[in-house]
């Protein structure tokens, strides 16, 4: 067993003072600068009680002033404040702060909603030195968590488990990841707000933007424009409209989502109903993607071209790590010939490519639960575009990293574009069983990779570069105060 002036000589490895944390607090420095210093931020209201639990933990091992709530405290205001703070001590020659900034590391806790809201606000501040981000897996999927080793299943909260993860967090790999743009143009709603928070029901991470390039056919009176961005996953379809009945059945009775086993038991008893696992054998297959959109995508900068998508494709997935709902991976692992005869290239997680992969019909699902499993592989691109006309169908389903929504689709001679495009980088943290990878990682196979892949910001218009300016975060990811965050994943 560890003693106390043993566990607290570790926990300083950690400990950030007050000075750096709380404005016009005393300086007062500890004896040693801190080789791993954190600042954690706890969904208190994601896993249950778990949240809450590993709260109490978190402020009992480390300085108080260093764990935040976010049902209380929203990022971007501390990061920005820290980091003012941080700025204005080394302009004074504050060696201690320097150090700080150089080597601050950030944990998350919360489900995949909750480690983008973080990614997103570190992407928007423009920090002058991004720390990096390791993720606690405190909701239902958890592939943030998954893809880079930190596991899917809900940690413990007591102080030893805490210690190990803190000891994991300073032993981790910084790992670049690409930031994923996207913005959607659609009529605005007849009635009522055109804001994202209301009657459309769109996910929190997708903001209005009000003023539309002038060099877009839909920048015209009558259309709004919402972005955001994503770090895992967009799709469209059956699982999106799965993923969707989960989380209104949680918002109507969220007293029956308090563990995380029982949440996975209803998430797949849904997909049961939904018809996403078996529905095919009862009913016909949903309306397939190719009825409702036409889809392009950009493989070389500034050259847009049509993707074919087979008509029996009912779901799609635009991917960027290899965890899809709680752990499987659509696109597998292609032979070396595949990869020759397509043009495709490894599936990196910072090569500036997503991922696009189909599903036939519910029972295509299933393949991911075999060895080797994977969807249809339909292409890789750095930008994909998915244009809506009146068709099929009156709506569709769409999820960005595990937020889903309903999208109406025209009734009228309208459109409603959703456009998906590489923008930056992100620095998570890794651990050994990291299941990504990365096209600089000397283990990982380069065979086949392009560096004309890159995607660049050449050729966008002024315009564009404006609307991707600010990626998502410090405008687009602040939450309203009465944002209730038990609703994020």
């Amino acid at each position: 067993m560890m003693g106390d002036s043993m566990l607290n000589h570790i926990l300083s490895e950690y400990y950030i003072p007050n000075y750096i944390l709380v404005p016009e607090s005393e300086a007062k420095k500890p004896p040693c600068v801190p080789s791993c210093p954190v600042l954690v931020f706890i969904n208190s209201k994601s896993g249950g009680q778990l949240g809450g639990n590993l709260l109490s933990t978190y402020r009992s091992v480390l300085n108080t002033n260093q764990v935040f709530d976010l049902g209380e405290t929203k990022p971007d205001k501390v990061l920005h404040q820290i980091y003012a703070t941080l700025g204005s001590l080394k302009q004074r020659g504050d060696g201690f702060a320097s150090a700080i900034e150089s080597s601050l590391r950030i944990i998350v806790a919360g489900g995949d909603g909750t480690a983008g809201w973080l990614l997103g606000v570190i992407s928007d501040l423009k920090l002058p030195h991004p720390p990096p981000v390791a993720t606690v897996p405190l909701g239902t999927g958890n592939n943030l968590p998954f893809s880079f080793g930190w596991g899917k299943k809900n940690p413990g909260t007591d102080r030893q488990s805490v210690f190990s993860f803190l000891e994991q967090v300073k032993n981790a790999t910084e790992m670049k990841i690409d930031s994923w743009h996207i913005i959607m143009q659609m009529r605005a709603p007849k009635e009522g707000s055109c804001d994202p928070i209301g009657p459309l029901e769109l996910p929190h991470s997708l903001h209005a933007f009000h003023r539309i390039s002038q060099t877009d056919k839909l920048g015209m009176d009558g259309y709004h424009s919402f972005r955001g961005g994503f770090w895992n996953y967009f799709s469209m379809g059956m699982d999106a409209q799965v993923s969707y009945a989960f989380h209104s059945e949680r918002k109507l009775h969220p007293e029956k989502f308090r563990n995380q086993l029982i949440n996975q038991g209803t998430y797949i008893k849904l997909g049961c109903t939904q018809g996403w696992m078996f529905g095919s054998l009862f009913r016909p297959s949903p309306t397939n993607i190719a009825q409702i959109a036409k889809v392009k995508v950009m493989r070389k900068q500034g050259q847009w071209e049509d993707l074919k998508i087979p008509r029996s494709i009912g779901s799609i997935v635009c991917l960027n790590l290899p965890s899809f709902s709680g752990g499987f991976n659509p696109w597998g692992t292609p032979y070396r010939k595949k990869f020759l005869d397509r043009g495709l290239t490894p599936p990196f997680v910072d090569d500036g490519l997503i991922e696009i992969v189909g599903f036939r019909n519910v029972l295509h699902g299933l393949v991911l639960l075999a060895p080797n499993g994977h969807g249809t592989r339909l292409a890789q691109a750095n930008a994909v575009r998915f244009e809506f006309k009146k068709g099929a169908a009156n709506h569709t389903f769409m999820r960005i990293d595990g937020e889903p929504w309903k999208q109406p689709l025209p009734a009228d001679d309208e459109t409603v574009v959703v456009e998906i495009s590489h923008f930056g980088q992100v620095c998570m943290l890794a651990t050994p069983l990291c299941r990504s990878r990365s096209m600089h990682d000397p283990s990982s196979p380069t065979a086949c990779y392009n560096e004309d892949n890159n995607s660049s910001d050449e050729g966008d218009s002024p315009d564009d570069l404006e609307e991707k300016r600010k990626f998502g975060a410090a405008d687009s990811f602040k939450f309203p105060d009465e944002f209730d965050i038990s609703y994020l994943s």
